[in-house]
């Protein structure tokens, strides 16, 4: 079938990341591993390369095309070279919906260029200890001062992707308690400077799988926030994150169908390479007709994956829609890249190859923006049930 998704300027665009992943990311993937991290002047290279301002508007220093197709591409590569661009992703996926979404004039002057150019690197900050997926449970506060200058900012967040090289964070906090008939009443959002006095970065997290995006605990003691950093409305951040997720959630999506396809290729040529009982491992039947059903749901996913990019660049993609690419995208890549796993032997292993690297980034798709239980329950009631 012929892709349609993609345009020349796509491909073009797709041309110059993977040489820069082969020259800027591929030498040095193994240190930022062990570390645990990406540096944090790779940031400012991807900046010079554009991607952070290319949904930016001009007048800002970004490229102003209102489309995702340039950071889809951007997820098939990375997959396809078994690499991770550290926590930026958070950066453009999450951070800058909000700041288009919610900032005045004043505060776009403030944050958009120092966003585009990666002097002030982004986060979001909603998930607590204890909480999890239930948002309107979240105990940080922030409370208007007397005088009306700024909010007092005290709590805790958790599993906060790109928090320990973040310059500005989006934290939810409670402005008011939440209703007798509204739990979600309250939550307002700050962008938050790093630097303000009583915030600070816990413990980097040891993760299981992303190895080269830090994510951190973060605490805040009486932190003032200026009342010029409240994103939007007080009282209306639980609206605002169910507005954004849609993008979140399709993010997951395409990258976790960009993973099995990598999986695939991963998995083909390991088994053309690899000899056993004198013949090579892509010559049984079982491996051709294992491919064949990975390459099958590959093909399901990129239909499913594609027609939800196509809906979000539209402005069209539904929360249930989301939800259900979000869930069938990363339950397939689940499956395809366990297979494709299985088919390396031992070595599959090894984190030496890429196979084993993917297997454990691909595991935290079905968690993080809402886990497949959540989307469950969101498709469900958007069928009436």
């Amino acid at each position: 079938m012929r892709r349609t998704v993609f345009n020349e300027d796509h491909e073009a665009f797709r041309e110059t990341i993977r040489a820069f992943i082969e020259a800027e990311v591929v030498p040095v993937y193994d240190e930022w591993f062990a570390a645990g991290q990406a540096p944090r002047d790779f940031y400012y290279k991807l900046a010079e390369l554009g991607v952070f301002g290319i949904r930016v508007d001009e007048e800002y220093g970004g490229a102003g095309i209102d489309s995702y197709k340039f950071e889809a591409v951007m997820y098939e590569e990375t997959s396809r070279a078994g690499v991770q661009f550290g926590g930026s992703g958070v950066h453009v996926l999450l951070g800058l919906p909000y700041i288009k979404m919610l900032a005045g004039d004043e505060q776009k002057k403030r944050f958009l260029p120092k966003f585009v150019s990666g002097e002030e690197m982004w986060a979001l900050a909603m998930t607590e200890p204890g909480t999890g997926s239930d948002l309107a449970g979240m105990k940080t506060t922030a409370k208007l001062s007397e005088d009306g200058t700024h909010y007092v900012l005290n709590g805790a967040k958790t599993f906060i992707t790109g928090g320990v090289h973040a310059d500005r964070v989006i934290v939810c906090a409670r402005t008011d308690a939440p209703s007798a008939e509204d739990r979600r009443h309250g939550i307002s959002l700050f962008a938050v400077d790093t630097k303000s006095e009583g915030y600070s970065v816990g413990r980097k997290l040891d993760k299981l799988g992303l190895k080269t995006s830090d994510t951190a605990e973060l605490a805040f003691v009486d932190v003032k926030v200026p009342v010029e950093d409240l994103l939007g409305e007080e009282n209306k951040g639980f609206y605002y994150l169910g507005h954004n997720l849609a993008s979140e959630r399709w993010g997951i999506a395409f990258g976790a169908y960009a993973q099995a396809k990598a999986a695939v290729r991963f998995a083909k040529e390991y088994v053309q390479d690899r000899t056993v009982f004198g013949k090579s491992v892509a010559s049984f039947q079982n491996t051709k007709f294992e491919l064949a059903a990975c390459q099958a749901e590959v093909d399901a996913a990129e239909a499913v994956a594609d027609r939800a990019l196509e809906a979000l660049d539209a402005g069209e993609l539904t929360p249930a829609e989301a939800a259900s690419a979000k869930l069938f995208c990363t339950e397939v890549a689940h499956r395809v890249i366990d297979r494709c796993l299985q088919l390396h032997g031992g070595y599959g292993f090894m984190n030496e190859y890429p196979i084993a690297r993917l297997y454990a980034d691909n595991r935290v798709n079905r968690i993080y923006g809402g886990t497949s239980e959540i989307m469950k329950s969101i498709i469900a009631k958007d069928m009436g049930l």
